[in-house]
């Protein structure tokens, strides 16, 4: 039996998961065990494709894949590329010890990104010392910006194979990426900020008080709340109060991207602030939304 490690989000944080494969002797058949959700079923038909596609011959056993701990329910298609190397290389002596993998297979075996990958290796990053990842090549920048990881990459199925058959694996390491915005040092450590001001605090004439009051609540982290008659300036102030917000630590940029990623949306790392201004009729309902989502 051989073993490819990767992780499961529950929630914000990634659960470490072991992809088993054993290949035994009976009626060729292909199956996922170990609570795996639909989209992980469906990865059967892109493994296959892939495979045959590149001209890897598919096993005529009887495969077994298991994800384990088989009790956690299990999520995302960047169980593919794992799956894929396991029946690949099942005649082979090579080990995947040491990395976890996650990418998603195309058809043609191309991998892809999905909006797991970001949240996943970030959480085993704050988890695992000198974590060595697998991913595709196309969000290499992004997964380097995380610290203390060593990141590989690959454009497909066959550079994978390539990669765990060579003993020269620095070729594919990816390069510790640097924050795109300016920093500043305060005891030794590094806050990041965005220079780029859309709003200015000196379009606001007078309301003395409330630019005070403002300033406070910016450098306590608090909340605040106007209250006047229209026109006197509340929203005008509330826009530029994420512009003078103090700067980030690298841990708050990565948790947005997270964050972001999670969102369906693209990560940014430009220092730019995370800044909410509900109005004060909003319900509970808008805020934080309703419903549930399962698989």
């Amino acid at each position: 039996m051989k073993t490819i490690k990767s992780a499961t989000l529950e929630s914000l944080d990634a659960i470490c998961v072991d992809v088993e494969a054993t290949f035994t002797k009976g009626l060729p058949s292909f199956s996922i065990v170990g609570l795996a959700s639909s989209s992980i079923q469906e990865s059967k038909d892109r493994v296959k494709s892939a495979l045959l596609t590149n001209e890897f011959k598919f096993p005529p056993k009887k495969i077994t894949i298991n994800l384990s701990p088989s009790d956690i329910n299990k999520n995302g298609t960047h169980f593919d590329l794992s799956i894929a190397l396991l029946i690949a290389m099942y005649d082979t002596k090579v080990k995947f010890d040491g990395f976890y993998i996650f990418a998603e297979l195309a058809l043609d075996g191309t991998l892809k990104d999905n909006s797991s990958i970001f949240p996943l290796v970030l959480s085993l990053a704050k988890k695992i010392e000198n974590l060595n990842v697998l991913v595709p090549k196309s969000i290499e920048n992004k997964i380097a910006m995380i610290p203390n990881i060593n990141v590989y990459s690959v454009k497909n199925l066959n550079e994978a194979i390539m990669f765990f058959n060579t003993k020269e694996k620095d070729t594919y390491k990816v390069t510790q990426a640097q924050m795109p915005c300016d920093t500043l040092t305060i005891d030794d450590k590094i806050y990041y900020y965005n220079k780029k001001y859309e709003l200015d605090f000196r379009d606001v004439k007078g309301q003395i008080i409330a630019k005070r009051a403002a300033l406070i609540a910016v450098c306590g982290n608090h909340n605040v709340i106007f209250e006047g008659s229209p026109g006197c300036g509340k929203s005008m102030i509330i826009k530029r109060l994420k512009y003078i917000m103090p700067p980030q630590t690298v841990d708050q940029i990565l948790e947005k991207a997270k964050l972001d990623s999670l969102n369906l949306r693209e990560p940014n790392f430009d220092g730019s602030i995370v800044f909410r201004s509900p109005h004060h009729t909003s319900t509970k309902a808008s805020i934080f939304g309703g419903g549930c989502y399962s698989q």
